[in-house]
């Protein structure tokens, strides 16, 4: 086995817990990266040759190597054992086989996603390391639960960062163009082909459940709708109407099949468009909503884009509270791992006061059980909701 020797001190952050380590980490002097094949193992040593563990790599990325074992070579026996660890977990908080199965380095895989669907699977693998274990990652999971079908869904970006080819193909049984499945007690389906990521995002579980507890009885507005999962289930949970906004059409199309679903259609209205442009229509002419969620896709994907980025949350949160009817509530959040929690609050803060309308915070929220975060891994805490009361 090949071994990769860090430069002095670089072994810190792994000695802290952290899994990831960079090429510039990497004293190329006495351990070249050139000619490691992508998804070889390798084990890491400090700069005085004490072993750290044994790492999955890819020498063509900034990020070239992730841990996957302190003590001993990473093995398909080590590969059953966690993905069984991770279905423990999830079984043992979710009464319904809905939810993320894998996520990735947080469930000592890095590279893997694994979303259940009732009886179906969709695997997304962005990492050379799992790439190569594709088939035994598969049997395992087909011997776990038994599975009608499972998919690989392995056509997304992530692939073209580590140049691994795209594909999206059944590796088992059949799988269905709308995966069945429940989340907070409602019945809902997932575009499990053409859909964003696998197909849905489970880790706004909870803070939909929140808002579910509000909805009855009023009317609300979902932007950034995609296929309904916070506007359809605040129909099913007695909203008099539910508008979802969405760019895409076929997405909208998405949401009127899953308020079919909860024979709820005739109360769904669906606007295409750009959000913003969509929420300036509606003020003008004068709209109003009782509970408003804002759940736009990352508007900070990188560093370079921090000032802009939360510029845009800004605009958006005080179009949001425009269309806030009084004694209303916004579900403000964010996906942008680059946006710290207290700096939305302080954009929510900030856009109260522009507008002159009196806010609290009565809520916060972030990413479910099956969406672990592992303490040494910021990037794997990306996910918060603020829930925010306007007063009379």
């Amino acid at each position: 086995m090949q071994q990769l020797i860090l430069n002095p001190r670089a072994e810190r952050r792994l000695k802290l817990g952290h899994l990831w380590i960079y090429s510039n980490e990497v004293d190329t002097g006495r351990s070249p990266l050139k000619g490691i094949e992508p998804g070889s193992q390798c084990e890491i040593l400090d700069s005085k040759g004490k072993s750290l563990g044994y790492a999955l790599t890819n020498p063509n990325q900034l990020i070239c190597a992730r841990l996957v074992s302190r003590k001993s070579p990473f093995t398909t026996k080590m590969l059953k054992r966690r993905l069984e660890s991770a279905l423990a977990l999830r079984e043992r908080y979710f009464p319904h086989p809905s939810y993320r199965m894998v996520y990735g380095d947080s469930d000592g895989l890095p590279g893997l996603v694994v979303d259940r669907f009732g009886d179906y699977l969709v695997v997304q693998i962005s990492s050379w390391g799992m790439e190569n274990l594709v088939q035994e990652i598969v049997d395992t999971l087909i011997a776990l639960v038994q599975p009608a079908g499972v998919l690989l869904r392995n056509d997304h970006q992530g692939r073209k960062v580590e140049e691994l080819p795209e594909v999206c193909e059944v590796a088992h049984g059949e799988v269905p163009q709308m995966a069945p499945f429940q989340e907070n007690g409602v019945a809902l389906l997932a575009p499990v082909y053409e859909g964003q990521k696998t197909g849905w995002f489970y880790d706004h579980r909870d803070n939909r459940a929140r808002l579910n507890q509000w909805v009855k009885g009023h009317k609300v507005l979902d932007l950034f709708s995609y296929a309904g999962g916070w506007g359809v289930q605040a129909l099913a949970h007695g909203a008099s109407e539910v508008t979802c906004v969405d760019a895409s059409a076929q997405a909208l199309d998405w949401c009127e099949e899953n308020a079919a679903l909860n024979n709820r259609q005739s109360d769904l209205v669906t606007i295409q468009g750009k959000a913003v442009d969509a929420m300036k229509e509606l003020i003008a002419e004068g709209h109003r909503y009782d509970a408003i969620v804002l759940d736009p896709p990352a508007f900070i994907k990188r560093r370079k884009d921090q000032k802009s980025g939360e510029s845009a949350y800004r605009h958006i949160n005080e179009l949001a509270l425009r269309l806030l009817e009084k004694n209303g509530l916004l579900v403000s959040a964010s996906c942008s791992m680059h946006l710290e929690s207290d700096t939305l609050l302080e954009i929510l803060r900030g856009a109260g006061r522009h507008l002159e309308k009196p806010i609290s915070i009565i809520g916060s929220g972030g990413q479910g059980a099956d969406h672990p975060i592992h303490p040494a891994i910021p990037e794997t805490r990306y996910l918060k909701a603020h829930f925010v009361h306007l007063s009379a």
